[in-house]
């Protein structure tokens, strides 16, 4: 890991290639969301699910090249930008020395007794600013 982001290697499995020979769009989404725990973990210590407090206000994904199986993958994650409620996460897709895949998903602080968004505290904004930049 970078002081500045995540790196999460995978092995692509031969359930997740699709007729094609190359990895099913489907999963990139699946591994992005795999490589985001460790930001799950400074928003919710412990991921403890009776005390979630966040929820995807969006998603959105770029498919630059084929991914293929047999060849490992790096998923590279970054916070691009904090709001007061909300962050955004960047991600990406290497194989080979070629980016495969992109992809941005914000995040929202929420109370789902309340069905609000909450403020990010102040120790929490500050260990995603850690985690900004490529």
């Amino acid at each position: 890991m970078s002081d500045t982001q995540f790196f999460l290697d995978l092995t692509p499995r031969f359930c997740e290639t699709d007729a094609l020979g190359h990895i099913n769009n489907t999963v990139i989404p699946v591994w992005f969301e795999a490589a985001r725990d460790p930001i799950f973990d400074i928003v919710n210590p412990g991921q403890d699910l009776t005390k979630w407090n966040m929820i995807i206000a969006g998603f959105t994904i770029a498919f630059n090249a084929p991914t293929f199986y047999g060849k490992t993958v790096t998923i590279k994650t970054h916070i691009s930008r904090i709001g007061n409620s909300s962050f955004e996460i960047a991600q990406s897709c290497w194989q080979q020395g070629k980016q495969t895949a992109e992809a941005k998903t914000t995040m929202v602080h929420y109370d789902y007794q309340s069905k609000k968004s909450q403020p990010l505290s102040d120790e929490i904004k500050a260990q995603l600013a850690a985690l900004t930049g490529e």
